[in-house]
């Protein structure tokens, strides 16, 4: 049986991938493929109980270390438990945030070293590697405001300062311009239906349907 496709949703807060993740789902699934949408931190029991320390409480509840190796211990559940299941029986998963997501948080967002993220990235991941990266780009500015009135039990990223998350967008502009092969940078600032429409687009060209 032919290895799944794994496709992940990357960008700052409030870029709408979590909305696109879900219409992916459902118009793969429309078009006879079978899919499955996860999140991280999450997708996995374990995964699942790590969230709820990463992404609630105070801004600085958590230093960017302890942060990037709670990550990285929820991703390895998710992976083993969900993600690689899944791409071995042929399905295709589309995953609201990955590793990336990592590289642009903890460390452009939070300072820690690049070098010691891609050690356990390597560690973690192993050849698990997406297929598709969507890397959603909004200004900050207004990714905040769509954020925040949403999910009020979870915005203890959006409530780090302003500079953290310009950092953000930085960051992920170039893990897109360095891996071009992996990743589409998708321009969110349209309606859901224009977005949807890129989204579509790039998943068409690059993995066929």
């Amino acid at each position: 049986m032919a290895r799944g496709k794994f496709i992940t949703f990357e960008g700052g807060e409030g870029t709408g991938k979590s909305t696109q993740s879900r219409t992916l789902t459902a118009r793969l699934m429309a078009e006879g493929r079978t899919a499955i949408r996860t999140r991280e931190p999450g997708g996995s029991d374990g995964a699942e109980a790590l969230r709820s320390l990463l992404v609630e409480g105070k801004a600085d509840r958590w230093s960017p270390m302890s942060e990037t190796l709670m990550m990285n211990a929820a991703r390895r559940d998710h992976l083993e438990r969900t993600i690689v299941p899944a791409l071995e029986l042929g399905e295709w998963v589309i995953c609201d945030r990955f590793a990336d997501s990592t590289r642009a948080y903890q460390g452009a967002g939070g300072g820690v070293p690049a070098d010691f993220i891609a050690t356990v990235e390597r560690a973690v991941v192993g050849d698990n590697r997406p297929d598709l990266t969507l890397v959603f780009d909004l200004p900050p500015q207004i990714g905040l405001e769509r954020a925040f009135g949403r999910d009020m039990f979870e915005v203890r990223f959006e409530t780090k300062d302003f500079d953290f998350h310009t950092r953000l967008r930085a960051a992920y502009l170039e893990i897109a311009k360095a891996e071009p092969g992996r990743c589409v940078i998708i321009d969110a600032s349209g309606t859901e239906d224009e977005v949807a429409a890129l989204v579509w687009t790039a998943v068409t060209e690059r993995l066929g349907r």
